[in-house]
Order: structure tokens, then C-alpha cells, then sequence
């Protein structure tokens, strides 16, 4: 027997209600099993800044032998980010005070303050996503045509976008996304900032510790240089290299998590985000994060268990969830414009095209 033949769209709150009973209380528990991933990933970074600070005493035709590790390192980014994703959703440790101090390292790479994050992550994109009023939506096609809206539609994947402008917007999205934010919060901190495809306020103790966070987070980022000596090759090598990698390899999963689902006025998870299936080493590497629909319906639960919620979701809302093979949902991205003409139609940039949403299913049988 199944909870719900899926018709109209379902609050999180009423899956989490029916499937918490089927799952362990240990699912529950915090896993500081965690911390050690993130540790490993931030000594890997460590030491390979350790090894390039000596590259320009290696012959040139040996540079090469660094590239391996440079692809080692930006895994060891995107890691960093998933880890501390999962630790400050409260599935690691429940020490508050340890949560942010190590959620601060973890996210540094990412350019990312903690503050903003719990902001633009936990508090607002978890309770509204694919809404209007979700930050990381695909802007609508009757929003102005701001710098931010133009960069969007010049980097993410769709049928219009161009194979170079795509591959630097791999490397780089990451920071046009955290850029858009933090200035959205910083220097206005309020919901009519055009540039942003939903603007949030943020407290004022929150916005000055933003702005706290990201000094400190710049000085971080000076001084990894510096340890580098400002040298094109060792900074090239072991800090741009593997920041573009992790950031492509973090926007790849962003991408496929929401932007091809339609919006949703109630916050439904089976019709607002997408699952993707990978290899399980991806899996394993990367905390499971590629179960995002898992993840909406409960976003404290330890990763390990993202699993088990897929198969009860299989099991009684079948054919419901948004579970995408990862090659067959870049192509859908690829085959389709990126900007909203109403809640299930996707149109191009000057809102001539009309594309259904190809995972619409708000009324699916």
C-alpha cells in the first residue's frame, strides 16, 4: 500500500511525519565520523600548498606530476563543502559553539561565511525552495535583466549557452553565487535587490558577523598565497587549479539539484528537487549528497542513511521522486532554456521559447 497516488503537491513536513517511524532512531543520532572526512580533506589541501611551495625548484617537464594531486585537492573541496553542509545541518556533532568554529574552516575554501550560509542554505532555501522566494531558483524571465541575471544566463547549462562561456562558469559560478548574496545581505539587506533571483534580510548581529567572517576568511585566502610566495606557477598549480575543479564539481550538483524542477508554491520535495544516480565511489566520496530529495525531506538525518529514505520513498510514494541517472540530467539542462515563464514552463533569455518543464509532475498519476 502506498501513503499518496502523487496528484497535488505535499509539505516536507507531511513525509517527514509518515517515513520517520520506518527509520532508526540511530539514523537520528549525530556521526562525528564526519569530522574525520573533513580533517583528512583539509590536510590534503595542507600538504599538497606544502609541495607546490617547492615546485619552482622542480625541472618543467616535471611540473606535470603535480596535476594528479591538483585533481586530488579540488575533490578535497567539494568534500569540504559537503561535510560541512552535513555538520551544520546538525547530523555530525550537536556542540553549537564547535558546529560554527569548524563549519568556519570547513567553508573557507568556499569563500563562504557560516553565518550566511545558515542564512541562505538552512533557513531560506530549505523552507522555500524552487519558490519565489528562493535564492537559488532560476530567475524568472520578467525579472529585470541585471548583471547578475546576465551572468547566470551566460554560465549555466541550457540550450543556448556557449561551450566556453559554460566551462568558465564551472569554475566560477560558485563565487558568482556567493558574490550575488553576500553583497545582497552586506550593502543592502533587503528584499527588493533586484540582482539576486530572491533577495533575504538577514539580523543586524548576523550581518555584521557576516562581515566579520568574510575579512577573516579574505585574510585566510592572503595568507595561502603568500605562503605560495605569489608565484603565477605555485598558485596556479595548487590554489586556482583545484578551487576551478571543486567549484565545477559543487555547481554540477547545484545545477541538477533544483534547476530542472518546476516551482512550487508548497514546499514539496518529490516535485521541487532531483535525486541524481551516480558511482558509489562519487557516493562514498561525497556523503551520498547526490540523494537531494533524501535531503529536503530530512535535512538532519546522518548521510549514511540518505539510502534507506530513497527505498521508502520507492516503496510508497512510487514513482513520485525526481531520480535522474547524472548524464540523463545534464542533458535535460542541456536541452532546455534556464529562465522560468511561469511556475512549470522554462523560456530563453529575451522570452520568446515556451518548454514544459520536463519533470513537471504536480498532477502525475
Amino acid at each position: 500500500m502506498t501513503f499518496v497516488e502523487k496528484q497535488t503537491l505535499i509539505p516536507q513536513a507531511q513525509y517527514a511525519k509518515a517515513l520517520r517511524p520506518l527509520l532508526p532512531d540511530e539514523a537520528f543520532a549525530p556521526d562525528p565520523s564526519k569530522l574525520v572526512i573533513l580533517f583528512i580533506n583539509l590536510t590534503i589541501l595542507i600538504l599538497g600548498w606544502a609541495i607546490a611551495k617547492h615546485l619552482d625548484r622542480w625541472n618543467l617537464y616535471l611540473v606535470w606530476l603535480y596535476l594528479p594531486l591538483a585533481v586530488v585537492m579540488g575533490n578535497s573541496v567539494i568534500v569540504l563543502l559537503f561535510s560541512s553542509h552535513d555538520l551544520m545541518h546538525g547530523s555530525v556533532i550537536r556542540n553549537s559553539r564547535l558546529s560554527y568554529i569548524i563549519g568556519f574552516i570547513g567553508l573557507t575554501m568556499l569563500w563562504m561565511p557560516p553565518t550566511l550560509w545558515k542564512a541562505v542554505h538552512n533557513r531560506v532555501h530549505h523552507n522555500k525552495t524552487n519558490s519565489l522566494n528562493d535564492p537559488d531558483r532560476n530567475y524568472l524571465s520578467e525579472q529585470p535583466k541585471t548583471w547578475g541575471k546576465w551572468i547566470q544566463n551566460l554560465f549555466v547549462p541550457s540550450n543556448e549557452v556557449n561551450f566556453i562561456w559554460l566551462t568558465v562558469g564551472m569554475a566560477t559560478a560558485w563565487g558568482v553565487h556567493t558574490f550575488r548574496n553576500l553583497t545582497s545581505v552586506l550593502l543592502f539587506n533587503c528584499e527588493s535587490v533586484n540582482y539576486v533571483p530572491a533577495a533575504f534580510k538577514v539580523s543586524t548581529k548576523e550581518r555584521w558577523k557576516i562581515a566579520a567572517e568574510f575579512l577573516l576568511i579574505t585574510i585566510i585566502h592572503l595568507s595561502i598565497l603568500a605562503y605560495l610566495e605569489f608565484n603565477l606557477l605555485k598558485i596556479a598549480l595548487s590554489y586556482f587549479l583545484p578551487c576551478g575543479i571543486g567549484y565545477a564539481g559543487v555547481m554540477f550538483y547545484i545545477y541538477t539539484n533544483h534547476m530542472l524542477c518546476q516551482m512550487t508554491s508548497v514546499n514539496d520535495p518529490l516535485v521541487n528537487s532531483v535525486s541524481l544516480r551516480v558511482p558509489k565511489l562519487v557516493d562514498k566520496l561525497h556523503l551520498n549528497f547526490s540523494y537531494h530529495t533524501e535531503h529536503h525531506i530530512f535535512p538532519g538525518i546522518n548521510s549514511d542513511y540518505y539510502p534507506l529514505v530513497q527505498k521508502l520513498l520507492e516503496i510508497h510514494y512510487p514513482g513520485c521522486i525526481n531520480l535522474l541517472n547524472f548524464a540523463e540530467a545534464w542533458r535535460l539542462l542541456m536541452q532546455s532554456p534556464r529562465h522560468y515563464k511561469n511556475e512549470i514552463t522554462f523560456t530563453d533569455w529575451i522570452g520568446e521559447k515556451s518548454v514544459i518543464c520536463p519533470l513537471s509532475q504536480t498532477y502525475k498519476n
